[in-house]
């Protein structure tokens, strides 16, 4: 069964330069190792496509029941040289809670 990240996690997103920062909190303890299975560095790129133009890197923070993504190269050159609408990524997480993750659970 496939469920949409928003159902499980919330998210908050930031900048620091070239690289979001998206954090991704799971709304359930219960549901932390299912986010840490599937919500992988290779899929979170994959599903960024051409707006992740380098590495996607992730952190565990089994504490918080929370995962943390660097999206390098992903906001143009950062919020002084980008023409992008969202130079600084404050719409990565929302984009990420849009993604879909397989769930053995109903």
């Amino acid at each position: 069964m496939k469920v949409q990240l928003v159902k499980l996690a919330h998210a908050r997103s930031g900048d620091k330069g070239d690289t979001a920062n998206v954090g991704l909190i799971a709304l359930d303890p219960k549901d932390y190792p299912l986010l840490v299975r599937e919500v992988t560095a290779e899929r979170v790129k994959e599903f960024f496509g051409d707006m992740v133009k380098g590495d996607v890197e992730r952190f565990e923070l089994p504490n918080l029941h929370a995962l943390n993504f660097l999206l390098h190269g992903s906001l143009g050159g950062g919020g002084t040289l980008s023409l992008m609408t969202d130079a600084q990524g404050k719409t990565f997480s929302t984009a990420l809670l849009r993604m879909f993750i397989e769930t053995d659970a109903e």
